[in-house]
């Protein structure tokens, strides 16, 4: 399937979606949007697909924001079905079955950040430049950031990144985890998919029950949802995989 604002490869199991709007930065606008959500759409019931790897084309920039163009005349109405698209697009891809990472390549920020906010794991290039500017624009996040950024670093860092919309570099927001690691640019791909080639070795049903329970560890029944899920588990063909190849001393062949 061809998309106007995204490329998409598949490679033994891995799917790598990049955002291809290089003239504005890889700047999100309605058609990035619906180009995520369709390909999320099929990417989560793939059985050729079991991780996913979200970048930006070029070297500059991973999503440099919202496109401001677009949205500047909204309404108050709009722009509240603005936000709900955001959040409807960037929940799919915090709740795919398969881990998803993000490669920040360059900046990341307002949507761009909220972007790889919603993605599972980060790494990012060491000249990834990260932030909140909106309230620059006398707005706030508007896809997520207020809620996500808080549970990854804490409110009192999420507030001074908010308040202040100061960018970060690669190595501060390594520091205060809101990315994994930090790699050269050259680098950042590569990393970014031996890391995406161990998860494929690994349970798909395991895994998508982890994103599901790790999801829900900030709410009321967090506890139970791991409980009912690991009991879930040992009825799935994976559990008799990987039990009958540690007891037969070889390498689980999971589907």
């Amino acid at each position: 399937m061809n998309y106007e604002s995204i490329k998409l490869t598949i490679d033994r199991k891995i799917a790598v979606v990049t955002i291809n709007r290089p003239e504005s930065l890889n700047a999100l606008n309605a058609q990035v949007f619906n180009d995520l959500e369709n390909v999320f759409d099929i990417l989560n019931s793939d059985k050729n697909v079991n991780c996913v790897i979200v970048t930006g084309s070029g070297e500059k920039s991973f999503v440099a924001g919202a496109d401001i163009k677009e949205f500047s005349a909204f309404s108050a109405e709009k722009a509240k079905e603005l936000s709900k698209r955001g959040h409807l697009v960037f929940n799919k891809i915090e709740n795919c079955s398969k881990p998803v990472i993000a490669a920040i390549n360059g900046f990341a920020l307002g949507g761009g950040l909220e972007l790889a906010m919603a993605c599972h794991i980060r790494y990012a290039s060491e000249n990834a430049k990260l932030g909140l500017p909106e309230v620059t624009l006398g707005l706030i996040p508007g896809y997520g950031g207020t809620q996500r950024l808080p549970k990854l670093v804490g409110k009192g860092l999420a507030n001074e990144m908010i308040f202040s919309a100061k960018m970060i570099s690669a190595e501060k927001a390594k520091s205060i985890g809101l990315v994994n690691e930090v790699f050269s640019l050259d680098e950042l791909l590569s990393k970014t998919e031996e890391l995406a080639q161990q998860i494929v070795k690994n349970s798909p049903q395991g895994i998508a029950k982890a994103i599901k329970v790790v999801n829900a560890s900030d709410k009321e029944n967090g506890m139970e949802s791991e409980i009912d899920s690991f009991g879930e588990l040992f009825a799935e063909g994976d559990f008799k995989e990987g039990v009958a190849a540690f007891l037969e001393k070889r390498k689980p062949a999971f589907n």
